[in-house]
């Protein structure tokens, strides 16, 4: 659940031989928890560029097995192309997908280089984020002078590796890992055929924006300062570089859009600026596209933007407000846009494995009521009160739907928002709670035939059974905490619906007691006494709390009802 994913984007002087690729890539497959996204060789640049996916320490893997083994197949001193390189593996960037810092992915950074450095004997900087020095920030400072230059530049005490010997390896060269934001190259399409009227809107939202001129503003003589440096005028959008170019595939001029830092300008700010920029020069957005993927947190964020300037309530499911994003973006102009290709985190889903949130409500029961002892009372426990948010989300979406109320409707957002929140959580937990007795079965079934497997097997069952317990007292917390959006229901919302939070209330109480007996259940075979009763104890109060909480509720929506 919310599992921290980095992309990995190597870049290696290898793009003319596919042999050597492969063998590359095919160390980064090897690695479990990894997703091969791309590999893009070039032969002019004889350079690959290979993008993988995935959680940190698995991520961080593959990319020192890629290094070793470019090390092994690459050849530096036969290298040459349109490229700049200065080694075998050449760049490593490790950029933050989702549920992770830069904080944390720099950190990452600095521990494959300094692995990489120390374990492959491999000259390695750091650069962007993860840089030490601030005139180490930049790639092309680490880069420049190149392969060819390497050799002197080792021998400056100024420019000697982050991590690693100072000695040139005529082989393998040198390395710049680092860690930056996710780029997003991003296109928007024009009503217009006109390169240069494409590259004016360009010029007008690009970070660095244009050059001065004197009169005219194409042909008029460019404008310095005392110094004699030429006097550019920036553009609107910071950390955006752009540039307007025609597509013959399609008949049209689009900008093309590099969003350098998609938390300073994500692409919904840089679509809505396009298009009044274009607007001004008479001109209309029809559309936009993709190239590439980018991550799902880029959609919701769109489509959460584009929903609160229609002033309509956000707290709706994932694949609603993607389609809002997809549709206020003009994604699928030009060609059908298929959020499981485009999304990284739906790319790298594992589709095959079976989970229950995935069955249909008949199929769940009767999976529920076969001879399998999963799933049981823990995921169903969860699943009343994902059931129980639900109803309340329900509650808020009417509200801020509902006519008169129309001032309303960012304070019913908010509610609806936490209610997916909680019934989101809930949802994850149904299956997670069956995983986790799964991992006692396996541990039970682990080998006892020794001294040392026995002590093995007792520390696997027990690290088992402390999960089992953590599980469903997760589900007891957060069925209890949703009751406060099935009480604001009951109290603000809309009053046709109370009977909706009334339910909502009973359910989610429901959930915390169910949870509560799979806690008490598991603690019986759990050995370390004091964190058994605090958890019960914990548990115990919540429990209380709880079936006050819906007899304050019952008592709103009864007395409600009465009224009507």
């Amino acid at each position: 659940m919310n599992k921290k994913l980095i992309e990995c984007v190597p870049n290696f002087s290898e793009g003319r031989n596919m042999h050597i690729i492969k063998q590359i890539t095919d160390v980064i497959e090897s690695v479990e928890g990894v997703k091969l996204i791309d590999v893009d060789p070039g032969k002019a640049t004889n350079r690959t560029v290979v993008t993988f996916v995935g959680t940190p320490d698995e991520v961080c893997e593959a990319a020192f097995l890629a290094a070793k083994k470019a090390c092994e197949v690459i050849d530096m001193t036969k290298h040459s192309g349109a490229h700049p390189r200065f080694g075998a593996m050449d760049v490593c960037p490790l950029i933050p997908i989702a549920n992770i810092s830069m904080e944390e992915t720099v950190e990452f950074a600095r521990k494959l280089a300094k692995r990489i450095g120390e374990e492959l004997k491999y000259p390695v900087y750091c650069y962007e984020s993860a840089a030490f020095f601030p005139e180490r920030k930049n790639l092309a400072n680490n880069r420049a002078g190149e392969y060819e230059g390497l050799s002197q530049k080792l021998a400056k005490p100024e420019w000697k590796p982050d991590f690693g010997p100072a000695v040139f390896v005529p082989k393998t060269g040198a390395s710049a890992i680092g860690a930056r934001n996710f780029l997003i190259a991003y296109n928007v399409n024009l009503n217009t055929t006109s390169t240069r009227r494409a590259n004016a809107i360009a010029y007008d939202i690009r970070e660095k924006g244009r050059l001065v001129r004197e009169g005219n503003q194409i042909t008029g003589k460019i404008k310095s300062d005392k110094n004699g440096k030429e006097i550019w005028q920036p553009g609107t959008l910071k950390t955006v570089k752009a540039i307007g170019w025609y597509i013959e595939e399609y008949g049209i001029a689009q900008i093309s859009i590099n969003l350098t830092d998609i938390y300073e300008v994500p692409m919904h700010i840089a679509f809505d600026e396009t298009c009044k920029k274009a607007q001004e020069r008479g001109l209309r957005v029809t559309g936009s596209e993709l190239i590439g993927v980018a991550p799902l947190q880029a959609f919701i964020d769109a489509g959460k933007y584009f929903l609160k300037k229609q002033k309509r309530s956000c707290g709706i499911s994932d694949s609603e407000i993607i389609k809002i994003a997809v549709k206020s973006l003009g994604l699928d102009e030009l060609a059908p846009f298929n959020p499981n290709k485009k999304i990284i985190e739906y790319l790298i889903a594992d589709n095959n494995s079976k989970k229950l949130i995935d069955m249909s409500l008949k199929d769940f029961v009767l999976e529920t009521a076969s001879e399998s002892p999963a799933p049981g009372g823990g995921s169903i426990s969860a699943a009343m009160g994902a059931m129980g948010a639900a109803l309340g989300t329900m509650v808020a979406n009417l509200s801020a739907h509902k006519p008169g109320w129309d001032e309303r409707w960012e304070e019913f957002s908010q509610w609806a928002e936490k209610g997916k929140y909680y019934h989101d959580t809930l949802l994850q937990l149904i299956d997670e709670d069956t995983n986790a007795f799964n991992k006692i079965m396996t541990a039970f079934g682990l080998p006892k035939s020794t001294d040392d497997e026995i002590a093995k097997r007792k520390e696997a069952i027990q690290q088992a059974t402390k999960y089992a317990i953590e599980i469903p007292f997760k589900v007891m917390t957060i069925c209890y905490e949703a009751m406060q959006i099935m009480k604001a229901m009951a109290e603000i919302g809309n009053p046709n619906s109370v009977s909706d939070a009334g339910v909502g209330a009973i359910a989610a109480r429901s959930g915390v007691i169910g949870a509560f007996l799979n806690v008490k259940i598991n603690c019986s075979g759990f050995n370390d006494k004091t964190f058994v009763n605090e958890i019960i104890t914990k548990g115990s109060d919540i429990e209380k709390k709880t079936i006050e909480l819906e007899s304050e509720i019952l008592d709103i929506v009864n007395k409600k009802i009465r009224k009507e």
